[in-house]
């Protein structure tokens, strides 16, 4: 089973059918399902040569370590999902716009950045290989078909990767609350990579190191800080709304 994973949930394997049908070796569903999702799911198979299986919610649940799996799992060739970084950056013919994850552990999180990401056309999503969720079965059902739309890319090194990016002149951006620059009157330049920390420890120091630009986002209640997705959307945006106008 090396190079083989799960995604569960009706939205992420009808995601996958459209995008990328060859990547999947297999689709369990469960025998109990005689809904439209289910007959629709498998209309769309079509001339595919996919195998369908019948099986039971606990199987799937078993297979895949969820019990959220909707009663549809797909098993995927996860070397369809290799991406290369200069690849990327050599193919666009307008400014980078990028996200940089520096050790997401919460699949619901790492799903809803990828949401954000797909919805404010970032071109890829960057982070560490290790002391990070990954893609999981949970994420690709939180991102509803956004992990399958952005390009994700685990890297060994990340401190390594940003200044990799900034030899390619992306400007790298942090968020910080004890950043100089507030997000409302900061005058982004050419291509971007924000980076976000861990839910728990923010940025890891070189990582902060390497950025070019730290920016605070304003607060104006008592919270103290947004979840990163949140504050990933309201970067994304703005970053979405300055390049538009440039």
């Amino acid at each position: 089973m090396s190079g083989i994973r799960f995604i569960i949930g009706f939205h992420a394997v009808t995601s996958r059918l459209r995008q990328n049908p060859g990547s999947i070796k297999e689709i369990i569903i469960d025998a109990t399902r005689d809904d439209h999702r289910a007959r629709n799911l498998l209309q769309l198979t079509g001339n595919h040569k996919i195998r369908i299986t019948a099986s039971n919610s606990a199987k799937l649940a078993e297979i895949t370590g969820s019990h959220r799996h909707q009663g549809v799992v797909a098993s995927i060739d996860a070397t369809h999902q290799h991406f290369d970084l200069d690849d990327i950056l050599d193919s666009l013919t307008e400014p980078a716009r990028l996200l940089v994850l520096d050790g997401i552990q919460d699949p619901h999180n790492l799903g809803a950045c990828l949401r954000v990401a797909d919805a404010f056309g970032v071109h890829a999503v960057i982070a560490p290989k290790d002391r990070a969720v990954g893609l999981t079965p949970a994420v690709y059902k939180v991102s509803s078909g956004a992990a399958d739309t952005v390009p994700y890319i685990a890297v060994t090194n990340l401190a390594r990767t940003l200044k990799q990016l900034k030899d390619r002149n992306v400007w790298i951006y942090g968020t910080a609350e004890d950043a100089e620059h507030d997000l409302i009157d900061f005058q982004l330049k050419g291509a971007v990579a924000w980076v976000f920390g861990s839910e728990e420890k923010g940025m890891r120091r070189l990582t902060r190191e390497n950025c070019d630009q730290l920016v605070r986002i304003p607060m104006l209640g008592g919270v103290e800080s947004l979840n990163v997705a949140v504050s990933a959307g309201i970067c994304l945006f703005e970053t979405h709304r300055q390049q538009s106008l440039a």
